[in-house]
């Protein structure tokens, strides 16, 4: 028999809305945390309404919010609180007493005014393990200013190696900041806090960067430049298109094909495959790259995508079809992996969502509910505190609760 997911039984209270919040306590939520999400009742106010759009409900911040179909809101409560009331702070810190996790990404210092920041919560509860992501941390000249994952990466000279040779840098979407850097590494150092209260019986503040996490996933590129003083330039390096074995390259059919072949003898058997072996022996020479930079464009050219990876996929060469969102839920590794899912929703329907990427031999992760609507439970969640349901219907009269 499988036992409980290694998280269960760890209760976290998520004050989050965008990307690497959500992401982060998705990952304890598939892990087996139980998740309650607190969210403003009615329509946003203040920034969030200026994120809303002219309706009010609508916009990037919550537009999908409660749609089954985002994974990132699943395995997880809603009750929704007005924080900025008595009864709002006093429910919440009530929450924080038997919690085991916080998770917020309010701008440094808004927690403290709503009275609700780590230092006052651990008086009352000091195994509390409290979570903070922000854009550019806790400190530093930037701790105030505002931003959104491209400021991140810029600043962390992400931005300046990524595209082309002589072309402006290329936008990677938001997952390196946001998702790898803040929600990825707030998951991260939340378990890292978790085996250390362990060991110590207490909890913990754990101040997480957006900024930094993107410095940290730059590792290796800041280890060449420490060591050579070389500052790399787009497009001009072995692992960003400046060597044609590790490239992307056009097919008959107009999509494309990855190879990255580095290593000598996968060089040589890509140039078996494509009949060019008298080009072996040029893999590290920089006056031929331009021919055989195009001599791989032409021969890629002559079959279709999936043609040419039926063909070099067996024969020891790193290649890799570049899928587009609609065909990665039928590529049969992706299938195997379990990667997308498809889960029953209300009404009977059925709902598509990633799968769950950590893979536990003994104490597997599991998707066990559907993103919940705005305050679905805050009569439950409010019920189990001790709250009669004649207080919270006055509460929600005030607009304190929804």
């Amino acid at each position: 028999m499988t036992a409980s997911p290694p998280l269960s039984g760890i209760k976290v209270l998520d004050l989050t809305k965008l990307a690497p919040g959500p992401f982060c306590t998705m990952i304890l939520g598939d892990l087996g945390a139980d998740i309650i999400k607190i969210e403003e009742p009615g329509a946003p106010s203040g920034r969030r309404a200026q994120q809303a759009g002219k309706a009010g409900t609508q916009g990037p911040a919550n537009a999908f919010g409660a749609s089954p179909f985002n994974a990132l809101n699943r395995n997880k409560k809603s009750i929704a609180l007005n924080l900025k009331t008595g009864p709002g702070k006093e429910v919440f810190v009530r929450l924080a007493q038997r919690a085991d996790i916080v998770v917020e990404e309010y701008r440094p210092g808004v927690a403290k005014r709503l009275g609700i920041n780590y230092e006052k919560l651990a008086v009352r509860n000091p195994r509390l393990i409290y979570c903070a992501i922000t854009g550019y941390g806790q400190d530093g000249p930037y701790r105030d200013l505002v931003g959104h994952d491209l400021n991140y990466i810029a600043t962390a000279g992400v931005l300046s190696i990524l595209g082309r040779a002589g072309q402006p840098p290329t936008i990677p979407h938001n997952l390196i900041a946001d998702y790898a850097g803040g929600g990825m590494h707030g998951a991260i150092g939340i378990l890292a806090a978790l085996v250390a209260r362990n060991q110590t019986g207490r909890g913990q503040y754990v101040d997480i960067s957006m900024m930094d996490g993107a410095v940290a996933l730059m590792a290796q590129t800041f280890s060449t430049f420490f060591a050579t003083g070389a500052i790399p330039k787009r497009g001009e390096t072995m692992l960003d298109g400046a060597i044609p074995n590790y490239n992307v390259y056009e097919t008959a059919d107009g999509k494309y094909i990855t190879i990255g072949s580095l290593e000598p003898w996968f060089f040589a058997n890509l140039c078996r495959a494509l009949g060019c072996e008298d080009l072996i022996e040029h893999e590290f020479n920089p006056a031929k790259r331009a021919e055989i930079h195009k001599f791989f464009t032409d021969s890629f050219k002559t079959k279709t995508r999936d043609q040419w990876f039926e063909l070099l996929s067996k024969i020891d060469i790193c290649v890799g079809k570049m899928n587009t969102l609609d065909e990665v839920e039928n590529d049969p590794q992706v299938r195997a992996r379990k990667m997308i899912v498809e889960l029953d929703a209300p009404g009977g329907r059925k709902v598509k969502q990633i799968g769950i990427s950590v893979k536990l031999s003994e104490t597997p992760g599991s998707i066990r509910s559907l993103a919940p609507a705005l305050g679905q439970h805050t009569d439950e969640v409010l019920g189990s505190l001790g709250y009669s349901r004649e207080q919270i219907e006055k509460w929600r009269a005030e607009g304190a609760v929804k």
